[in-house]
Parts: C-alpha cells; sequence; structure tokens
C-alpha cells in the first residue's frame, strides 16, 4: 500500500530537490509570520516557478482574509490551499468557492471529544489534515512537533475524502504511525529539520524511506 508524503514548511530551493529526489508528492509552503518556515509571496513564488513537474504545491495559510488570498493566489502557482486556522465550515466552503483550488483543511486532535468536528469539515474540503492541536497558548497552530494518540484513529470508520495525518512525525515514527492509523498520506515539518525553519535533506530522504 503506498503511502504519499507532504514536506511542509519548506523554505529554499535544495529543500525543494531534496523532497522531490527523496519521492514525496507534495511540497507545503507556509504563510503565517509568527513561523519560522514563513515566507514572503516573492519566495514562494520563485520556489514554486522551480518545483518539479508533477509534485503538489500547497499553501498553508491561517484565517487568512479575502486580501491575503487574492494576493497569494495572484503571485504563486499553487495546486493547492491548506487552512490551517480555525476557518469555520462555511468559510472553508467560501475559500473553495472563490478561488476554484482543492482545499485541505487541518483539523487539530487532543482526544476523542475531538473527531466529530472533522465529519463537518468533511462535508465542504476536498481533504482533511489530521494534526496534533497546539498547546494552549502556543503561537503556532502546527509544527509544534507533538502528536496525538494514533489509537484514536485505529481501526474506525475513516472519512470519505483523502485525508492526512500529521503531528510529531519523524522518521523514527512514521512506520509505526501509518500501521496503526491506516494513513494513506501522512505530512511532516519540524520532524525533518535540523533546527526550527531548517529542513535537513538527509532526514527528508530517511523520512520517505521509512514510509515506504
Amino acid at each position: 500500500m503506498d503511502t504519499r508524503v507532504k514536506i511542509c514548511g519548506l523554505r529554499e530551493q535544495a529543500d525543494v530537490t531534496a523532497a522531490a529526489e527523496a519521492g514525496a508528492q507534495y511540497v507545503g509552503f507556509v504563510f503565517f509570520e509568527k513561523s519560522p518556515r514563513h515566507l514572503s509571496l516573492a519566495a514562494a513564488r520563485a520556489l514554486a516557478l522551480e518545483a518539479p513537474l508533477g509534485i503538489a504545491k500547497v499553501a498553508l495559510t491561517v484565517n487568512a482574509d479575502n486580501a491575503a488570498l487574492d494576493a497569494l493566489t495572484e503571485a504563486v502557482p499553487l495546486d493547492m490551499l491548506q487552512l490551517h486556522g480555525s476557518e469555520s465550515p462555511a468559510r472553508v466552503a467560501e475559500v473553495k468557492a472563490r478561488y476554484g483550488l482543492p482545499v485541505m483543511k487541518a483539523i487539530g486532535i487532543a482526544d476523542a471529544s475531538d473527531l466529530p468536528e472533522i465529519d463537518a469539515y468533511e462535508e465542504v474540503s476536498d481533504q482533511l489534515l489530521i494534526d496534533a492541536k497546539p498547546p494552549k497558548g502556543a503561537a503556532l497552530p502546527g509544527g509544534n512537533g507533538l502528536a496525538f494518540d494514533w489509537r484514536l484513529l485505529a481501526g474506525r470508520k475513516y472519512w470519505r475524502k483523502p485525508w492526512m495525518l500529521a503531528g510529531g512525525l519523524t522518521p523514527e515514527n512514521v512506520l509505526e504511525a501509518v500501521t496503526m492509523t491506516g494513513a494513506r498520506q501522512v505530512d511532516v515539518s519540524s520532524g525533518v529539520e535540523s533546527a526550527p525553519g531548517v529542513k535537513d535533506a538527509a532526514l527528508i530522504d530517511a523520512f520517505c524511506k521509512a514510509v515506504r
């Protein structure tokens, strides 16, 4: 069973090349100023234009308004928008209709009480990203290197839409995570970094090999 990989928070052309050479299917660019992985529109455009054909370019935004999304989609050639804030299902539907791009909604999970929220977003999203819920007061909505209890997903009836597992994944634990949850797609950011926002080509390669 093939599991698809998204390497998120790329900032350098070498990062994109490393992700593509390792066999990742998605590359993620972060547009959130508090993140060490934040990109300017100009920098993201340059990376997207040089990305190899066939790899999906995903923009991660957090509660972005229409003006910000207008500027982003006009400047950067993208294949998908990832909404990683507190956007409502109605907002997700609005973004999808306005921009004509597939939309992935991130949902943070801490315990079983968070699972029903996934069903509400499934109705309006093209994909779901099941992530660890950030701690209270955290500056970042994702990329914190935290995992949730994967047993929450074990053996459950999965969603009709494609979904991606995220949160605290590393080359050392991703195989266990995939085995336990049945995830067909995984997302990693801090787990393949040598420092916050600094991707490590060897870790990217090791992560993709572990998935395969």
